[in-house]
């Protein structure tokens, strides 16, 4: 008996609308059957896969981390496990899972049905799959439109970094964890559960998505083009090696700053300060490779 699977594509990501029959033709000669839906408002995934939860065996997302970020509640609300087809820009939990980018294979890692079960992190009430943050990278967000992503692809982070890095300033923030509060002034907090995130960027050396922990690390540098001698460092996951950084592990990190300040959650803007992170262990399943 063929699985059914309810397939949600955004038709904005970057490989949207040219992949979406390549992929819906995959499926089904892999014998999966598709019950399609799409939303011009990401808002409304919760919703969708939530009133689709009783008809279908699984969810199949097509975008990239941005999408996969607005469906999450409804994904943990049904239970129902994931298919990811990587459409968008950076596609880091994609990359994080191994998941290949050529959307033939990654429909085959589907159909093969292996699953692995991953943690979530939490920020405000809001489930995020790689990194939350605050600070120089809710400036890149801002700034990182839809234009610059079509234009640049994954190189469109350090495209816009550049721009933007030259305007931020550091901010005072206050970290509490593990039993200890610490006053820090800083030009980026980010808390991590996954591995990868940024257009692959990494978040510490031996993270990965389910080794149940929260990894943060804090620029504590006077101006912020001196983010730019870190970037090698940070691409492999080493920043906590040097100084002006500070990381730290825990299950549940609270952040406070004299003004309210948006966070960024897999790439949106989605809640503010004052923060509280936990982690959700084994909080959801996803078809991986196997």
């Amino acid at each position: 008996m063929n699985r059914r699977a309810l397939l949600l594509v955004n038709r904005h990501a970057r490989r949207g609308k040219e992949a979406l029959a390549q992929a819906v033709s995959k499926l089904q000669e892999l014998g999966i059957d598709l019950q399609e839906e799409s939303t011009e408002k990401p808002k409304q995934l919760p919703d969708i896969i939530r009133r689709w939860s009783d008809r279908v065996d699984l969810v199949i997302i097509g975008g990239g981390d941005g999408t996969l970020n607005a469906a999450v509640d409804g994904i943990v609300d049904t239970q129902l496990p994931l298919g990811i087809l990587p459409l968008g820009t950076a596609n880091d939990l994609a990359r994080t899972l191994a998941i290949p980018q050529a959307l033939d294979e990654a429909c085959q890692v589907i159909a093969n049905g292996k699953q692995q079960r991953i943690d979530l992190g939490w920020v405000n009430g809001k489930h995020f799959f790689n990194v939350a943050s605050l600070g120089l990278s809710v400036q890149i967000t801002k700034q990182l439109t839809k234009e610059i992503k079509q234009r640049w692809g994954v190189l469109a982070y350090a495209v816009t970094a550049i721009r933007v890095v030259g305007r931020s300033r550091p901010f005072l923030a206050e970290i509490r964890s593990n039993g200890e509060s610490i006053k820090v002034k800083t030009v980026q907090i980010a808390v991590g559960n996954g591995r990868y995130y940024g257009g692959g960027m990494t978040i510490a050396e031996d993270a990965t998505i389910n080794d149940q922990r929260l990894d943060l690390y804090s620029l504590e540098i006077e101006r912020a083009w001196e983010i730019i001698p870190l970037l090698p460092a940070m691409k492999q996951g080493q920043q906590g090696d040097l100084p002006g950084v500070r990381t730290l592990q825990s299950q549940e990190i609270e952040v406070y700053t004299n003004k309210r300040r948006p966070i960024n959650t897999d790439g949106e803007i989605t809640t503010y300060t004052p923060a509280k992170f936990r982690l959700i262990p084994q909080a959801l399943s996803i078809f991986v490779p196997g």
